[in-house]
């Protein structure tokens, strides 16, 4: 298998996903739409390349300018050692403590994003998340969280403690194509995927937004003329729902 084989496993993966998520990708949007329409708060969190989505999704042109990331250190790719992610993803108590720090509220949408799942921080979240009536929504890979034994103390993966579940249909361990004479597999595919169903996900909910008769908050390229004005505007309006700024 070649990069042209990659090219064609990541866009069927991507078909596969959003054919088979339709219903919970449209709750999600409906998720989504609801928490802007009512002027709460859209936060979205992944640890290492997880949190890639979270990058995706935020400050976006095209996007709703009130997705806020949540971005912690110790947990994101420019960690050195970049060892330490994979570490601290694990620890039971952290998840609590990010949660509490990054005004999440009740009325709130928490995204999470976790292929396989299994990690203590994002379950702990979650278990945040449900304590304090904020709603929940995890990117995760199915098969791959099934496969694995649970690290947080409850014994839950992040599939069994969200609200709405979606599935990227990935293959157990990410990387998907195998090569002759390696025994390992190379072609990561969650990120490729990952950003396609939450940019489908996003439309989906800003149409939502057009049919109740509410105009949604899009970011427009700053390169663009007008774009700056178009933006500052959204800003100023959504100053209390905005955390990145």
């Amino acid at each position: 298998m070649n990069g042209s084989d990659y090219i064609n496993i990541v866009s069927n993966m991507i078909k596969e996903a959003y054919e088979t998520q339709t219903e919970q990708i449209k709750a999600a949007a409906k998720a989504l739409a609801e928490t802007v329409e009512a002027k709460n708060n859209v936060f979205v969190f992944g640890c290492s390349h997880a949190g890639i989505i979270a990058e995706e999704l935020f400050y976006r042109t095209g996007g709703l300018a009130v997705i806020n990331p949540i971005f912690f250190p110790g947990m994101m790719l420019n960690t050195r050692p970049i060892t330490m992610t994979s570490s601290l993803e694990r620890l039971a108590g952290l998840g609590k403590t990010i949660f509490e720090k990054n005004s999440v509220k009740s009325g709130d949408l928490l995204i999470l994003h976790s292929v396989s799942g299994r990690n203590a921080v994002p379950v702990e979240m979650a278990l945040c998340a449900k304590e304090n009536g904020v709603k929940t929504v995890c990117l995760t890979n199915l098969s791959y969280s099934r496969s694995v034994t649970p690290r947080h103390p409850c014994g839950k993966r992040l599939f069994e403690v969200c609200d709405i579940v979606i599935d990227n249909k990935g293959e157990p361990g990410d990387a998907a194509v195998r090569i002759e004479g390696l025994p390992e597999k190379t072609g990561p595919t969650s990120t490729a995927v990952g950003a396609a169903i939450m940019n489908a996900l996003t439309v989906d909910a800003i149409n939502v937004m057009i049919e109740d008769g509410f105009v949604p908050p899009i970011l427009m390229s700053a390169n663009l003329d007008g774009g700056d004005e178009h933006n500052d505007k959204i800003f100023a309006e959504y100053k209390d729902n905005i955390f990145y700024m």
